[in-house]
C-alpha cells in the first residue's frame, strides 16, 4: 500500500526521528531541557539501530534503503536539530548564523560521504572502510551538545561562549580526514551510561 520499508530493521531509526521532531517542537516552545533530552534519546536510537538492522534478515533493497534512511534521519536529528536548539536558545548573532551554515554544510557532506563509503564497504575488498568512520560521526553531537548544555547549570557564562565554538569545532571534525574506530561492545555501554548521566543532570540541576 505504501512505498518504503517499515519493518523491525528500521523501526528504531523512525523512533529516533520522532524524538527529534518532538525535541524541535519543545525547543520552539522554550522547553530547552526537554529538547536536549530528546536529542540524547535520538542519539541512543541511532547508536543501536544498526545493531538491530544487522540482526534482521534483509533483502539487498532493504539494506540499501536502510543506508539511505539512516543518513536522511541523521540530517534532521544531528544536522538541523542542533541548529534549531542554538537559535531557540538565543544564539542568533551573525557569527552564529555563519557557524550554523558551516555546521549544516559539513554535516550533509559527511553524511553523503558516509553513504558512498557504506556502499563500497559492502565489497569484501573494503573491510577497512567498514571498520572505521572517516571524520567524526554526526551522531556524536548527541553526546557533546548535552554535555555543553549541562555547563549552563553551573557556569552560564562559559556555556554562552562554548556552545557556538563547540559547533564550529565539531563541524570541522565532521569533514576532517581522520579515521575513527567504530564503537562496539563496551563503547555502547559507556555511551549509554554517559547519556544517562547527562539526562540525570538535566532532570536534577534543571529544576
Amino acid at each position: 500500500m505504501f512505498i518504503g520499508y517499515y519493518g523491525l530493521s528500521v523501526v528504531l531509526t523512525y523512533i529516533g526521528l520522532a524524538f527529534s521532531v518532538v525535541g524541535m517542537a519543545m525547543a520552539f516552545q522554550g522547553n530547552i531541557s526537554i529538547a536536549i533530552m530528546c536529542l540524547i534519546l535520538s542519539g541512543i536510537c541511532d547508536m543501536f539501530d544498526g545493531t538491530i538492522a544487522r540482526a534482521c534478515k534483509r533483502s539487498d533493497d532493504e539494506k540499501k534503503f536502510g543506508i539511505q534512511i539512516d543518513s536522511l534521519v541523521d540530517t534532521v536529528s544531528f544536522g538541523i536539530f542542533p541548529i534549531v536548539l542554538g537559535i531557540c536558545m538565543g544564539f542568533t548573532s551573525r557569527i552564529n548564523i555563519i557557524i550554523y551554515i558551516l555546521y549544516a554544510l559539513t554535516a550533509v557532506v559527511r553524511l553523503a560521504y558516509f553513504n558512498v563509503i557504506a556502499e563500497e564497504s559492502r565489497s569484501k575488498k573494503n573491510k577497512d572502510k567498514a571498520s572505521y568512520y572517516h571524520g567524526l560521526p554526526v551522531t556524536s553531537i548527541a553526546i557533546i551538545l548535552p554535555f555543553i548544555y549541562n555547563i549552563n547549570f553551573f557556569m552560564p557564562m562559559v556555556f554562552i561562549k562554548a556552545y557556538p565554538l563547540v559547533m564550529l569545532v565539531v563541524a570541522f571534525l565532521f569533514v576532517l580526514n581522520i579515521k575513527i574506530k567504530k564503537p562496539a561492545g563496551l563503547w555502547f555501554v559507556i555511551c549509554s551510561i554517559l547519556a544517562a548521566i547527562e539526562i540525570a543532570i538535566i532532570l536534577t540541576a534543571g529544576k
